[in-house]
Order: structure tokens, then sequence, then C-alpha cells
């Protein structure tokens, strides 16, 4: 990765060294050695065995606690930290399964500060998408539940060796402060979009009959006329909680 790229992802993370900071797929350790320099420890979780035991062998890790895991099944409860304290995650993510990791780390949100991560532009155009835009989706909702969600910078693919095929951005996950996620059942929500994201093209009294008749969806205030990508996030936090009744 250009050097560059690094010192801006650095000064983005504005770090203190007390924190609790977790890197996941830290690969060669591109961002790993500079961060863990600024930082009393950092832990880091990769599922590359190679990849851990050159970690393990360089001098320059010596204050890196190494997780040799599957991140997407990681249970951030292996890592102590200080009582009140909450964790900061970074990484370089890999593309192929950057969402199952998000997903994942959504069901730490209450021991989450923020997050940073490197990802395709893709999905990030998802991420950070308005109400009924095409790349509004279930990934959206979820995510802008629990987070604000900026673009930070977006990033050529020149700026790493191998040149990937894709563009990236590094975005950051600010944790929201309405506390949705302590009125609203994420289990039900997660239910009702994937069923209503499934049939995005059907309106949402024929995607969503099986759950909602069409004279709740209007007593409820909402239009039966809408297709999925034209509910915001607290219409669905509605119909989740009346489906919780």
């Amino acid at each position: 990765m250009d050097k560059n790229i690094i010192n801006q992802i650095i000064s983005f993370l504005k770090l203190k060294k007390e924190e609790q900071v977790i890197e996941i797929g830290p690969g060669l350790g591109a961002l790993t050695i500079p961060v863990s320099k600024l930082l009393k420890k950092l832990t880091v979780i990769e599922i590359d065995k190679e990849l851990c035991k050159k970690m393990e062998n360089n001098h320059n890790f010596n204050n890196v606690i190494i997780f040799n895991e599957n991140a997407i099944n990681f249970n951030l409860f292996k890592i102590k930290k200080s009582r009140n304290s909450l964790f900061r995650i970074f990484g370089n993510l890999p593309y192929n399964v950057s969402i199952p990791i998000i997903f994942s780390l959504f069901k730490h949100h209450n021991d989450i500060q923020d997050m940073h991560f490197m990802l395709q532009k893709e999905v990030v155009l998802r991420l950070v998408a308005t109400l009924g835009s095409k790349f509004y989706n279930r990934l959206t909702v979820i995510s802008q539940f629990y987070f604000n969600i900026k673009i930070l910078k977006n990033i050529s693919p020149n700026s790493f060796k191998p040149i990937p095929k894709v563009d990236s951005c590094f975005v950051s996950f600010k944790k929201k402060n309405d506390n949705l996620h302590s009125k609203y059942d994420i289990n039900t929500l997660s239910f009702i979009t994937k069923v209503a994201f499934n049939q995005r093209r059907k309106t949402i009294c024929n995607s969503l009959s099986s759950l909602f008749p069409k004279k709740k969806l209007i007593k409820l205030g909402i239009n039966p006329l809408l297709r999925a990508q034209n509910l915001s996030i607290s219409q669905y936090c509605l119909l989740s909680k009346y489906l919780n009744f």
C-alpha cells in the first residue's frame, strides 16, 4: 500500500496510546507496524496461519496480540478489555467477505466505539446510500440502523500492489446516539428487510403480504404501493415493532 495512503489512514484513526484497538486482516503488516507503535497494545485477527507465523517471528510485533481465527466467527469477548472501555476496530477487509464480517461485528455494537475499513467502492456505495437510490438495500438499512457511515477517502487501484481491478474507499462507522437498537429488535428488522429486498421490484403490499395485510400498512401510515428501497429506516423499525407484538 502507498505510504502516503497509510499515513492518511493513520491520521483518520486519531489513536490514543491506551485505547483498545483491533485490526482485522493485517496481511503483511503495512498498517499494523506503524499503528502498533502508537499503542500500548494492538490486537489483530488474521485467518492465514503463515501470515500469523511471520508476525510472531517479527520483532516489530512485540506489542501485538495475534488471533489466528476467522473474523466472521470471532467473538470479541475473547479479547480482554478494561471496564467501560470500547473497542476501536479498523482494517483492510478482504473484499469477498467484507459484508459478512461487518454484519458479524454488529452483534457487538454495544462494545464498539467506532470502526474504520478499507472496502470495495461497490460495497461502500450501498453502505452510504440514501433513501430511494438504486444502491439502497438491506445492507444500508442494517448498517445505518447502528452507525453513521462516511467516506473519508476514495482510493485508486494504483495505490496497491498488486493492483486490484476495483476502486476502494476508506470509510468510518461512528456509533449513533439515538439508541434505536435498544427500542427495536434487530432480528425482526433483519428478517423484514431480507424479505422486502429479496423482491425489491415488487410493491411492499405484495413482497410483505405474508407479514402485513394491506390495511395494516395503511393503518401504520405506510404507503402499500412503495417498494423496499422507498421505505426509510424508521419505517422498517415501525414494521418490526408491529411484528413483535
